[in-house]
């Protein structure tokens, strides 16, 4: 039973963010990912559940995007809950149902040992989030809040037309203009090569979203993201991301920029905006207004 101050606890791996139908036009070879659902015993959602906390390896990227999409889901189902990011290492206690990553599903495991642990592996076009969201519908709808709404995307860090290069030079692009900008210490350059040799911040639609790992939280000064275009792409692994988002997330602030990107990522024409627009308040505009 979920008690009505009880946690759902959705653990991931950065590499994701969110969007649950966002990525119906990928690969063969994507489309063959699958959500696998690992329970020790589902959770009953007959009883309120006032806050959702979905959780990656550092809690500000990929995790921070899903939880702004599954927030909007939420919504969508009648279902106004708090949703909230998190590191899988800072899973509170409480926590009841825990999604994460298959490769972060042991620490999951260790960290909530008497919650329903949901595997996954794949972070988009996930039909167990759409099970869970009816599975939460069946019980009361939970009283949530929205997060603060804190600008931390300047136009000067919005970089357009840019040459294609390799994936550790866009990384290192987007990391120098983080320090630059003052939201880092310049070892977190090196935190975000780390987290990327961990696993790819590529997340679909031709966006990836570079960060830290979870200890790089040390060198982060304040909240920031940087927006990088690259119209004729970077290879991250076997796909192309024209689109970079580099992320140093102190706290919930860059929530509602990630939110935005997650939407706009439902929209294949404002995609194609991203990738190819040379209009800096245009970029600027899709992702710092907020939906009604």
């Amino acid at each position: 039973m979920i008690s009505s101050g009880g946690t759902i606890a959705l653990t991931g791996i950065f590499t994701l963010i969110i969007a649950y139908s966002l990525f119906g036009n990928r690969s063969k070879n994507k489309e063959k990912k699958i959500l696998k659902v690992e329970t020790k015993e589902k959770v009953s959602c007959s009883e309120n559940i006032e806050r959702i906390i979905f959780a990656c390896d550092a809690g500000m990227g990929s995790s921070a995007m899903a939880a702004s999409m599954l927030k909007s889901k939420l919504k969508d189902a009648g279902i106004n809950a708090e949703v909230l990011s998190t590191a899988v290492s800072e899973i509170p206690q409480g926590a009841k149902l825990v999604i994460s990553h298959e490769g972060l599903t042991p620490m999951a495991r260790k960290i909530a040992k008497d919650a329903e642990h949901i595997s996954i592996r794949d972070y988009f076009d996930d039909p167990a989030i759409d099970k869970l969201i009816n599975r939460l519908k069946e019980g009361e709808k939970p009283t949530g809040r929205d997060q603060s709404d804190l600008n931390i995307l300047k136009k000067e860090n919005i970089k357009l037309n840019l040459a294609s290069v390799t994936k550790n030079q866009a990384i290192k692009m987007a990391g120098e203009l983080l320090v630059q900008s003052g939201y880092v210490d310049s070892d977190y350059i090196d935190a975000m090569y780390e987290r990327e040799s961990q696993l790819s911040t590529y997340i679909g639609k031709g966006v990836a979203i570079p960060h830290g790992i979870g200890k790089s939280k040390e060198s982060i000064k304040k909240s920031g993201i940087v927006f990088l275009q690259f119209p004729q792409g970077v290879m991250f692994g076997e796909d192309v991301a024209h689109i970079l988002i580099g992320i140093a997330g102190a706290g919930n602030e860059h929530l509602s920029i990630l939110s935005n990107l997650a939407s706009a990522l439902d929209e294949d024409e404002i995609v194609e905006i991203l990738q190819s627009t040379k209009d800096v308040d245009e970029v600027y505009n899709i992702l710092t207004t907020n939906e009604s």
